[in-house]
């Protein structure tokens, strides 16, 4: 149904049979078909006694008035009317071609002459709305932005204006969005001059501005190698980072869910992992992983940057120091997914088999991990995953056998010396 240039698609069980019109007071006949009060009195009024879905005869004329699906039709029309509100109000805020190039132009305009920006929040506004209507008109913002220096303009703000957290929560979603269709940070000149911008905004910055520059964050240490390899050297970041792990009221999982992306990206080198674990990163993910109400998709990032803490030895050390988390760590496998799994056993056959800590084994004993390898060797999983989960299992077995050993050649001497 198209309305004031508005496509809708209207359910096919909101339209009566008769009329093909959507319901306006839906009754029920006898045969369980549902029409318009309208459209059926007619029909019954015309002197037809079946019903005109199925031309079952009817055994009796009386109309159920259908409640449920009137108040399904209601919630329905509602939306439609605020989606199109929506459409008009973006409609007569829209701004055109000609006019984007106009609006990037005064604020270069205003930074070359006053040295600084004019920060206008109704221009701000139409370039993000503009922006983010399409990745068309993303394009062509950058495109624009890109033969005036807008992005290196928008940095610059940043960088001399971090404390300015008003202005900076307005300037931060249109700079994000221009960084990533443009690509590089280290394009704008001000890679190792915008970190402290960042880490204040992180800190300081309201639960907005902290997703936004989070997003950007991960943005630029998933795909900009020297501004990542820069960006490691600051100590603060990592454990600003893990304090969106912390769980307690203000805790946000989709922001813990991008700081994680950001801190697996900073832990790809190897460098940056000691950091981590002297940043708290084990106990943060341990409790985490033990406390927390953690999506699959949360959960597998989780897990992932443990298992790039395990490879190195003071990451090791820190997890065979926390029983908590290694039986977290357990407790997880065969439960999450496929990918969450993986990563569990990984950490376990490194701490376990490679690295061969008696405390890392006491606690995956602890926390039942034989039943879970033997359930994960009967599994469908990956290679791999089956020869970690088999070296683990023989692991245990030896230790077991040890046990045994020692157990009975201590009853074995202990019965000598026994009086009977």
């Amino acid at each position: 149904m198209r309305k004031d240039d508005v496509y809708i698609t209207v359910p096919s069980f909101f339209r009566c049979p008769i009329s093909l019109d959507v319901m306006k007071s839906p009754v029920s006949l006898c045969t369980g078909v549902t029409y318009d009060r309208s459209s059926i009195q007619r029909w019954l009024d015309s002197g037809n006694n079946t019903c005109p879905a199925t031309m079952q005869v009817l055994q009796t004329k009386d109309l159920v008035p259908n409640y449920t699906l009137q108040r399904l039709i209601q919630i329905w029309s509602d939306s439609v009317r605020t989606q199109r509100s929506d459409t008009e109000s973006n409609r007569v805020n829209s701004v055109s071609h000609d006019q984007v190039r106009e609006l990037i132009k005064q604020f270069v305009n205003d930074f070359r002459v006053h040295s600084e920006l004019e920060v206008n929040s109704d221009r701000l506004s139409k370039l993000l709305a503009f922006s983010e209507e399409s990745a068309e008109n993303l394009r062509f913002v950058a495109s624009v932005a890109a033969e005036s220096d807008f992005l290196a303009i928008l940095t610059s703000f940043l960088v001399h204006n971090p404390k300015n957290l008003e202005v900076v929560e307005k300037i931060v979603p249109l700079w994000k969005m221009l960084l990533v269709e443009q690509g590089s940070l280290s394009k704008t000149g001000k890679a190792n001059d915008i970190y402290p911008a960042i880490i204040f905004a992180l800190k300081h910055g309201s639960s907005k501005l902290k997703m936004e520059m989070s997003k950007a964050l991960e943005f630029i240490t998933s795909t900009d190698s020297e501004a990542k390899s820069s960006l490691s050297e600051n100590s603060d970041l990592y454990s600003v980072l893990l304090s969106f792990s912390t769980i307690n009221s203000d805790w946000n999982p989709d922001l813990m869910e991008v700081s994680v992306s950001c801190l697996i990206s900073l832990a790809m080198l190897r460098k940056n992992r000691v950091k981590l674990v002297k940043a708290g990163a084990v106990k943060s993910a341990g409790k985490a992983l033990s406390t927390a109400e953690m999506g699959t998709g949360l959960t597998d990032k989780v897990l992932r940057l443990l298992e790039l803490i395990s490879t190195c030895k003071e990451g090791r050390l820190e997890l065979c120091n926390d029983g908590d988390c290694v039986q977290a760590i357990v407790k997880k496998v065969l439960k999450v997914s496929n990918e969450a799994t993986e990563h569990a056993v990984t950490i376990l056959w490194s701490l376990c088999c490679l690295f061969r800590d008696h405390r890392a084994q006491e606690s995956v004993a602890k926390s039942n991990g034989m039943a879970k390898i033997l359930l994960l060797l009967q599994s469908n999983c990956s290679p791999a995953v089956r020869q970690m989960a088999a070296d683990l299992l023989k692991v245990f077995r030896v230790n077991s056998k040890a046990v045994s050993c020692l157990s009975t050649s201590y009853d074995t001497k202990t019965t000598h010396i026994m009086p009977f």
